[in-house]
């Protein structure tokens, strides 16, 4: 017999037993699986006011905004727990804006002993059309990570520095938003 010391394993199975308690509770609000992906764009509809695609799988798009000033266009959600300086692409030419929700900068290093925090620390809006142009002067295939300039995000950012112009975001919308702060930016 081994001289491990089971407490650990015990207190991960205990943290899950919690963690599942409460993935289970959020999935009853937002009526789908808790996943960066589901959550990301329940957020981003409630807080910016978009009516998502009726089927989860729709290619490109997750849903329309209802209103401001992109009423009616296209947006495709990303929700990423730590901001790498890459964003996942698409080619389609029906596809407006992505609008990126994104927690804290990504360390360089080993990702030993850290965590991916579900929190917004930041939110950028890309027109799509444009981004692919740049992309394509750049060299840079539309698809999965793909490498996005400092100088892009800069100009992208809508929140918590407005960057961009074009979703100057309402007293309302920033209220919904500094909850997801992390703890430490909380005042």
């Amino acid at each position: 017999m081994s001289d491990m010391d089971d407490e650990p394993a015990r207190q991960v199975a205990e943290l899950l037993r919690q963690r599942n308690a409460i993935d289970a509770r959020i999935a009853e609000v937002i009526g789908r699986p808790v996943t960066a992906g589901h959550l990301g764009e329940w957020v981003a509809a409630q807080i910016f006011d978009i009516e998502m695609e009726a089927s989860a799988s729709a290619p490109g798009i997750d849903g329309r905004f209802r209103s401001g000033p992109l009423q009616g266009q296209s947006v495709n959600v990303k929700w990423y727990m730590k901001h790498q300086g890459l964003l996942d692409t698409s080619p389609s030419s029906a596809l407006d804006h992505y609008l990126i929700l994104a927690g804290p900068p990504s360390q360089t290093g080993s990702s030993r002993g850290t965590t991916r925090p579900w929190c917004i620390e930041s939110v950028y809006l890309f027109a799509a059309r444009q981004l692919l142009a740049e992309h394509t002067a750049r060299g840079v295939k539309p698809g999965i990570a793909s490498s996005v300039s400092k100088r892009q995000w800069a100009a992208a950012q809508i929140y918590p520095v407005a960057g961009s112009p074009v979703l100057p975001l309402t007293t309302r919308q920033i209220a919904m938003l500094s909850p997801f702060l992390p703890i430490s930016n909380h005042s």
